[in-house]
């Protein structure tokens, strides 16, 4: 099983970040994210930034376009702008959400 790493409330982040753990963001990021396993935004996270993850589940907000190889959830309390490309895509009741949604089914190793 992957570690889990969390990006703290005040901590701002610009740049790219990449790697293969899991990762929670509680603060802000700007810039770029590729993570080979789950992102979490937690609702305290506000990410401007394009992202690609295997998973990923947005509590919070997130600016930019989205690459997933197997599934975005967007939950209720969540602000969302930007396209997502994923094979599974869960938007809850209440969320915000401006974008685009391509549906698509990828092999593995094409992330």
């Amino acid at each position: 099983m992957a570690e889990q790493t969390v990006i703290g409330k005040g901590i701002v982040i610009r740049g790219s970040l990449s790697g293969g753990d899991d990762l929670v963001i509680e603060g802000r990021v700007e810039g770029q994210i590729n993570l080979k396993n789950h992102l979490t935004i937690e609702s305290t996270g506000n990410v401007q930034a394009d992202i690609r993850a295997e998973e990923l589940t947005i509590n919070g907000e997130a600016s930019g376009n989205i690459d997933a190889g197997s599934r975005v959830a967007i939950n209720s309390a969540a602000k969302v702008s930007g396209d997502i490309k994923a094979p599974r895509v869960v938007i809850e009741d209440g969320a915000v959400f401006n974008g685009s949604i391509e549906m698509d089914v990828r092999l593995p190793d094409d992330i």
